[in-house]
């Protein structure tokens, strides 16, 4: 009886000892459950997670919302986000919402529940995410702009793109130099096409290209036959090629049809570019313009190359990806993030932080050593 009860002692002690031991360590059971060594002391477990811990480059989940696949560049920037965020050791739930903005708005709404601690967003439209955003800073989940800032929400804690202005100015600059309007007597017949109304940076980028080329349109160098030149009028909904298409169609017809020669488009990027390529294929007949582009995506490139496409702005998203990433970084490790511009960017609610990068413009003198021997695309890619 006394070997029994010193047994049935013996058994429960053990249960207890193994029962609190579950209940202290379930936090490393969950990093560590693919671990087959012989358990060790409690003591010696708790300084291996803790070594563990401190050597850890990154930790924790991040949501990167993306407005669309239907854009080349929008696949680059989240693909580019994604390997370096995961590269520095966070779990990444990468979203697209097919220029979708309820879809958007379900999307980061989900990225808030499902235990995201920061929020990387590329918005649709820049005012449409103010009522998500606000759980988002009930939780404390700091939220980055990306590219495009958003709009009257006191919930941005910083923005990172590109320096949309300069985007702008090098358009407007390239055509300058290209119709060489301070020597020339003209004039030179111009058009104008900028992207969407709800995305903030067509604003800057067209305001840019405008502060240079006002002046020659005043001066009357510079002719915009048909008449349209603000914002409202010469913007494209969602960046559409097609949208792109038919109002140029429409601006050949009225404008163009007798021979006129058109000398220069100014197109905020590749997509609405594409578009005014498309109708210049199909209805007009003479000398070919200068045409403006943002974003280097492939089928640009390629019209470059054909002559068809004078220029585009580079801006290489792997080195935007992996400035959002030190930024990602800092402030998840309870830091502040890195930025180079506190004044430009007011988003209705105050000045948000930023970090803006220098864009570049590629042609055809320098496209090879910009896209190729830098690792962008490879030449197959623009066979």
């Amino acid at each position: 009886m006394k070997k029994k009860l010193l047994s049935v002692l013996l058994t429960t002690a053990m249960v207890a000892s193994m029962l609190v031991g579950c209940g202290s360590s379930q936090g490393a059971a969950e990093s560590t459950s693919t671990d087959t060594q012989e358990a060790a002391p409690a003591e010696d477990t708790s300084s291996e997670t803790s070594d563990a811990a401190d050597t850890t480059s990154g930790g924790g989940k991040v949501g990167v919302a993306m407005p669309t696949k239907d854009l080349q560049r929008w696949n680059q920037d989240g693909s580019n986000m994604e390997a370096q965020l995961k590269d520095a050791g966070y779990e990444v739930d990468l979203q697209y919402a097919s220029n979708d903005i309820p879809t958007q708005v379900s999307q980061i709404e989900n990225m808030i529940n499902s235990g995201c601690e920061l929020l990387v967003i590329a918005s649709i439209d820049g005012d449409s995410l103010g009522t998500v955003l606000e759980q988002a800073k009930e939780k404390n989940i700091p939220v980055i702009a990306y590219d495009r800032l958003i709009m009257n929400s006191d919930a941005v804690t910083y923005y990172a793109t590109f320096d949309n202005y300069m985007v702008g100015t090098k358009q407007g600059e390239y055509i300058r130099d290209q119709l060489d309007l301070d020597n020339a007597d003209g004039p030179f017949n111009i058009e104008l096409v900028t992207g969407d109304p709800g995305d903030n940076n067509a604003r800057f980028f067209f305001g840019g290209a405008m502060d240079v080329l006002q002046p020659y349109i005043d001066a009357g160098k510079l002719v915009v036959k048909s008449g349209q030149t603000d914002f409202e009028t010469v913007a494209t909904a969602n960046w559409s090629t097609e949208t792109a298409q038919s109002r140029m169609d429409a601006i050949i017809s009225a404008n163009y049809a007798d021979g006129t020669k058109l000398d220069a488009v100014l197109c905020s990027n590749d997509s609405t570019a594409l578009g005014v390529t498309n109708s210049l294929e199909a209805n007009y007949t003479g000398e070919w313009p200068i045409i403006t582009g943002q974003d280097c995506d492939i089928a640009n490139v390629k019209n470059m190359i054909a002559g068809k496409q004078s220029m585009s702005i580079f801006k290489d998203t792997r080195t935007l990806a992996s400035k959002v990433v030190e930024m990602v970084d800092a402030v998840m490790k309870g830091g502040e993030a890195p930025v180079n511009d506190t004044e430009t960017y007011d988003n209705g609610t105050g000045v948000i932080p930023s970090y803006l990068c220098e864009p570049v413009f590629a042609d055809a003198s320098n496209y090879k050593e910009l896209l190729v021997d830098s690792g962008y695309y490879t030449e197959a890619d623009l066979q």
